[in-house]
């Protein structure tokens, strides 16, 4: 691995993609990106209604997480400060090329183009699944009021687009770390050694690159 450490966590929703990065970043004293769900305004509106909603909403994302990662571009990564991220950019293409019709996406994905083609990539990607059940449970257990009418089928495949998005990104960029963590063997919130796991194999990968950079803890 080359560079100053840029960590993405990946994960359909409900895995627990910010509590393993905040707790990554807290051990090893990483900044730490968390992307911006509550202040979507349409949010709330498409999971009532996904055909009605979802350009205005992946629209707004891909504006909000362009602009986070210019900020963290400019006041960490090129000032070799480490980050850790609750989300990658691939993750607007996995929603988009689910809920938009194809003239929608075609327009979509020009744009998105033209957005990340300067944005700073991640050199490690770390990716939690975890089953429908699972998933379900997590989502209901944080409560969180706009995702009250998530469709279990909805989630369901978007947890089968995850897979296929993280296969065919590993084939594309063989030279990026992808470390798959399965939730459903795994609370790494509740269970210190679940936690410490996953440090270990982060930890890995950090050795085989040109530093190693030592826990804060």
């Amino acid at each position: 691995m080359e560079g100053t450490p840029f960590i993405t966590v990946e994960g359909p929703i409900g895995v627990g993609k910010t509590s393993l990065a905040k707790a990554l970043s807290d051990h090893f004293n990483f900044a730490l990106l968390k992307e911006i769900v509550d202040e979507n305004p349409f949010l709330g509106k498409f999971y009532e209604n996904i055909e009605e909603w979802s350009f205005q909403t992946e629209m707004f994302f891909l504006c909000n997480r362009y602009k986070q990662l210019g900020d963290i571009n400019k006041h960490y990564i090129q000032k070799q400060q480490p980050v850790v991220a609750d989300y990658h950019i691939i993750k607007n293409l996995i929603f988009a090329q689910r809920t938009l019709n194809e003239v929608e996406y075609q327009k979509y994905l020009q744009i998105y183009n033209v957005l990340t083609k300067d944005m700073p990539k991640p050199n490690v990607i770390i990716y939690l699944h975890a089953s429908l059940d699972t998933l379900l449970k997590r989502i209901e257990m944080r409560g969180r009021e706009i995702e009250k009418n998530i469709s279990p089928l909805y989630l369901k495949q978007l947890s089968l687009d995850y897979e296929t998005a993280i296969d065919e990104f590993e084939k594309q960029h063989p030279q990026i770390p992808v470390l798959r963590f399965n939730g459903d063997n795994l609370d790494f919130v509740k269970n210190q050694q679940d936690l410490s796991s996953i440090i270990e194999e982060l930890s890995a990968v950090f050795n085989k690159g040109a530093y190693n950079h030592e826990s804060s803890k």
